[in-house]
């Protein structure tokens, strides 16, 4: 596996070794002792979640605040994502500012999104399944999401809005400087 940081060092791409031959292919997805090794911290992943989507279908942005905050670790089976994390930790060097990649089945890379990060997803293909671990269970009251399409945090989602298909959630969400956000102080790997 090789770990790659991005050009917000918290969120890491982890690509996998691929070994394939005429029968087909085998990869090693998850490697708990090498993830935190790389990291520097323990992570104890605790559920499993899987959707699959349509072409158009935009996820997000959404995140849990603490103490139910989550850290995810993504990926595709199926199809193509673009993938997106959002710092929304006040105080943090990179506060407010994006990654975005495409995960797909063809690349089998995986995207680890911290806690203290929005995380949303567009489907590029039908029929895509993607698949994330969290650290921490799913919190109704702590779930939180903010506004996939606002200006201040210029995400190019390379749709027109007329082409997405959102939930009735996801189009009320309010926007990052009015969204309930972290605190960078706060030990979110208690």
């Amino acid at each position: 596996m090789k770990f790659i940081r991005t050009e917000i060092p918290d969120v890491v791409i982890i690509e996998p070794q691929v070994h394939g031959d005429a029968r087909g292919y085998f990869i090693e997805t998850f490697r708990q002792d090498k993830l935190e090794e790389f990291l520097g911290f323990k992570l104890n992943f605790v559920q499993d979640n899987e959707s699959k989507s349509n072409k158009g279908v935009l996820r997000g942005l959404h995140y849990q605040l603490h103490p139910a905050s989550q850290t995810k670790l993504v990926r595709v089976i199926a199809g193509s994502v673009l993938d997106i994390a959002v710092d929304t930790r006040k105080g943090s060097p990179s506060f407010g500012e994006t990654v975005a990649i495409e995960l797909s089945a063809k690349n089998k890379r995986q995207l680890l999104v911290p806690r203290g990060f929005a995380h949303g997803f567009l489907v590029l293909e039908d029929e895509t399944i993607f698949a994330y671990k969290v650290d921490n269970y799913y919190s109704p009251e702590n779930d939180k999401g903010m506004a996939f399409d606002d200006p201040a945090l210029n995400i190019d989602w390379k749709f027109d809005r007329s082409d997405l298909n959102l939930s009735d959630k996801d189009t009320k969400q309010p926007l990052f400087k009015d969204a309930e956000l972290f605190d960078y102080k706060i030990d979110l790997y208690e």
